[in-house]
């Protein structure tokens, strides 16, 4: 009996010192101001603000990431996309300053870069300081099967527009065909602000699926013998070719769709500090540092831009399905468009259609698809350095598109 009086006497000693004296009566108002701080905090809680259509959410960022580690596909996308999905839509009360779109919050100063278009040209920059041009410049014709595939881009705008979108809405969800996260990011900041995050994820999520849409497409319009047809090798380029070509590409592409100077500057800048061999320190920084410390921001800010109350909606099902629609294009364009190069080319010229797939704008993953395909129609087939030349086509063919339609819709 003694020890459970010990006991009370401790627990009501603790409660006296921790709990304010107004609980015990001795002041009424200090016991409201108590309780309703008590109430103040669970209705900040994500308990008090749940909802069924965040867990939904939630849920799609966790298979975001499982995809990322149980499939490889493209990791350092889905994963900071998904876990900013969870991020986003972690309940939360209004005026707390915690949300993305919340004026004067952390999230929503890093989703600038998205809002104001500025992530994407710095990705372009480390792009272009990674990517190898030889492909192309040994072999130019095959970047018509990267402007092929832009085709899709305007089919997908023209598709929207019947199904009532705006024209600027249509033309940034007809560039989701191009394959490129960050073209469409630019171009929507521009024309559809309102659809940022919907339709970065549509774009981002088709990219990290390119392994498995492509190869149905591909099997669909390829025979057995077009699948077996080799390739002569790429010629050796010089350094002088890799050196005037950023320069060269940039001024012709430039003036046809000035529109897109901050995509495509970057883009060759960062080409040309990798081939000039004399800015290998910044060409490093650009590859390395820079691009993936925008991947994480970017990847974050979009997947955390997915709040459920503005996500699901009839017109994000509408841009799932177009975007899709958009991409399996774009695929059919440049595999129909190698075939139909092949009938006036000579024997021992033509093109493998399996690369004309490339075309969309996701490096390195669309072009290690055909690798892919072409090898298990013939194991000593190797297709992956023709394929590079309409994959990095593609990234040009893109931003130009977006410029071209930036250009006809602002």
């Amino acid at each position: 009996m003694n020890r459970v009086l010990k006991k009370l006497s401790i627990l009501l000693i603790l409660i006296a010192l921790f709990v304010p004296m107004g609980v015990f009566g001795q002041n009424a108002d200090s016991s409201n101001a108590f309780f309703d701080g008590l109430e103040k905090f669970w209705h900040s809680t994500g308990f008090a603000n749940f909802q069924f259509k965040y867990l939904v959410m939630i849920l799609i960022g966790t298979i975001f990431i499982i995809l990322a580690v149980k499939k490889g596909w493209e990791p350092l996308l889905l994963i900071p996309i998904g876990f900013g999905m969870i991020i986003g839509n972690i309940p939360f009360s209004l005026g707390e300053s915690i949300g993305i779109y919340e004026e004067g919050s952390v999230l929503n100063f890093l989703y600038g870069g998205v809002i104001q278009g500025w992530y994407p040209p710095l990705v372009f920059l480390g792009i272009g300081a990674m990517t190898d041009f030889s492909s192309l410049i040994s072999n130019p014709k095959l970047m018509l099967l990267g402007a092929a595939a832009q085709t899709g881009i305007f089919i997908t705008f023209i598709g929207a527009y019947a199904l009532g979108f705006t024209p600027e809405q249509a033309g940034a969800i007809g560039i989701i065909g191009g394959a490129d996260g960050p073209t469409a990011i630019f171009l929507t900041s521009k024309l559809a602000p309102e659809l940022i995050g919907t339709i970065a994820v549509t774009a981002y999520s088709y990219m990290a699926l390119v392994p498995l849409i492509q190869p149905p497409v591909m099997r669909l319009l390829t025979t057995k013998k077009e699948k077996l047809i080799r390739m002569k090798p790429p010629r050796p380029v010089s350094k002088t070719e890799k050196i005037a070509f950023p320069i060269i590409g940039l001024v012709l592409t430039a003036f046809i769709a000035p529109s897109a100077l901050p995509l495509l500057g970057m883009l060759f800048l960062g080409n040309l500090l990798k081939e000039s061999t004399v800015t290998e320190r910044l060409a490093e920084t650009a590859r390395f540092a820079l691009i993936n410390t925008i991947t994480i921001l970017l990847g974050l800010t979009v997947g955390a831009s997915t709040q459920a109350d503005r996500f699901i909606t009839w017109d994000s099902l509408k841009i799932f399905g177009l975007g899709a629609l958009s991409f399996v294009i774009a695929t059919a364009l440049g595999v129909l468009f190698a075939k139909l190069m092949n009938l006036f080319l000579k024997e021992g010229d033509k093109v493998n259609p399996l690369i004309g797939s490339a075309g969309v704008s996701a490096v390195p993953a669309a072009a290690r698809v055909s690798q892919e395909q072409g090898l298990k129609a013939d194991k000593t087939n190797h297709l992956l350095m023709h394929a590079m030349a309409p994959n990095v086509a593609g990234v040009i063919g893109s931003a130009v598109a977006a410029g071209i339609l930036l250009s006809m819709l602002s």
